[in-house]
C-alpha cells in the first residue's frame, strides 16, 4: 500500500491487486457490500491516519478507481464543514464511497526520459504501439488492448509501472484537453528518434 498526501484535507492510497489478495479480498469482492470490504476501508483509513499524521473525523469522501490489472487508487477528501454542531462532542467518521472501474491502460510520467526508457523495454518484448499525450505537466502513455494482445499483460504493466504511475485520467479527457505527441506506434517512433 502506497500513501501520498495531496493537500491538508486530501490524500491518496494505491493498492495493487496483490495487496488486496494479501488482505484476503479479490477485485470482485469490492463490488459487493461485504463486512470485509468495510473492514478494508476502515483499516486503510487507520493506516493512512497513522502514517500521514492526519486526524480523520467527520465526513470522508472516498473515490475508488479500479484500474485494469494494476490495482486500486483511492482518493480520500476530508470535509469537516459537514460536521453537525450537535455532534461536536462525539468523534465520528462517516465515509461516502464511490466506485469506478477503468479498462484502459494509461500511465502518467513526470519526465519524457522515462517514456524513452519504457519504449526501449516495450520494443524488446515486441510492443511497438502506444499513444503519447501531454497535459497539465505530465506525459501520458496509453497502450491499447490490441497492442498488448499476445503478451503477458502483467509483464507489460510491470514494465510501465517501473517508470510511471497508473493514471485515472481517461483517454477521452486526454484527446479533448491533452496535446497529442505520438499517435499510435509511439514505442517504435520514440526508439527511432531517441535511441537508434
Amino acid at each position: 500500500m502506497r500513501l501520498e498526501r495531496l493537500s491538508t484535507n486530501q490524500f491518496k492510497i494505491f493498492l495493487t491487486f496483490d495487496d488486496l489478495i494479501e488482505r484476503g479480498l479479490t477485485k470482485e469482492d469490492l463490488w459487493h457490500d461485504l463486512p470485509r470490504v468495510h473492514q478494508l476501508f476502515h483499516d486503510m483509513m487507520y493506516e493512512a491516519s497513522d502514517e500521514l499524521g492526519i486526524e480523520l473525523e467527520g465526513m470522508l469522501l472516498v473515490q475508488v478507481h479500479l484500474m485494469q490489472a494494476q490495482g486500486m487508487l483511492v482518493i480520500v477528501t476530508q470535509n469537516n464543514h459537514w460536521v453537525d454542531d450537535e455532534d461536536d462532542e462525539e468523534e465520528y467518521v462517516e465515509m461516502k464511497v464511490t466506485l469506478d472501474e477503468s479498462r484502459e491502460l494509461i500511465f502518467a510520467f513526470t519526465d519524457f526520459e522515462n517514456i524513452i526508457q519504457v519504449c526501449s523495454h516495450l520494443t524488446d518484448i515486441g510492443i511497438n504501439g502506444g499513444t503519447v499525450f501531454y497535459m497539465d505537466g505530465f506525459y501520458y502513455m496509453q497502450v491499447s488492448d490490441q497492442e498488448v494482445d499476445g503478451q503477458n499483460r502483467e509483464h507489460v504493466i510491470a514494465i510501465m509501472s517501473e517508470f510511471s504511475s497508473p493514471s485515472i485520467v481517461t483517454s477521452f479527457k486526454l484527446k479533448e484537453y491533452g496535446k497529442l505527441i505520438f499517435d499510435k506506434n509511439a514505442a517504435a517512433q520514440i526508439n527511432k528518434y531517441f535511441l537508434r
